[in-house]
């Protein structure tokens, strides 16, 4: 099994939202085109599953028996990674709440702040999971 490190494909795609986020024009601390903002946390989210994924897989489990829904990335964090602990169940279902639901698919967020401080969360959460 390769060995994890900054590089990993959660890593990448947290970039990938940081540099949406870069190419965003902002007035008054506000972001003005929401439409990078939403893909930036689109991808954000993605990066989450992805870090899921790859600490799901360091578990034991095999590509084919990751979660295909969010209903199915809750239970398997509550069965492999969060059995005596349930942090990180609570963590996603609000990242999962801020980022996939107010940010991307209804585009609620456009506070800069607001926006910065949840792209934050997403990156705390990946690296609990994976370094």
């Amino acid at each position: 099994m390769p060995k994890l490190h900054k590089e990993g494909e959660a890593f990448r795609y947290m970039e990938n939202a940081r540099g949406l986020l870069k190419a965003a024009s902002t007035e008054d601390d506000i972001y003005i085109d929401r439409k990078p903002v939403r893909e930036a946390f689109g991808t954000a989210y993605l990066a989450i599953l992805e870090a899921i994924n790859e600490a799901l897989i360091k578990k034991g489990l095999t590509a084919k028996q990751l979660p295909k829904s969010v209903d199915g990335y809750r239970v398997a964090l509550q069965k492999y990674l969060a059995v005596n602990n349930g942090k990180f169940l609570r963590e996603f279902v609000s990242l999962y709440d801020s980022l996939h639901i107010a940010g991307y698919y209804r585009g609620l967020l456009s506070n800069v702040n607001v926006v910065k401080e949840e792209i934050k969360s997403a990156d705390k959460f990946i690296k609990q999971l994976l370094l």
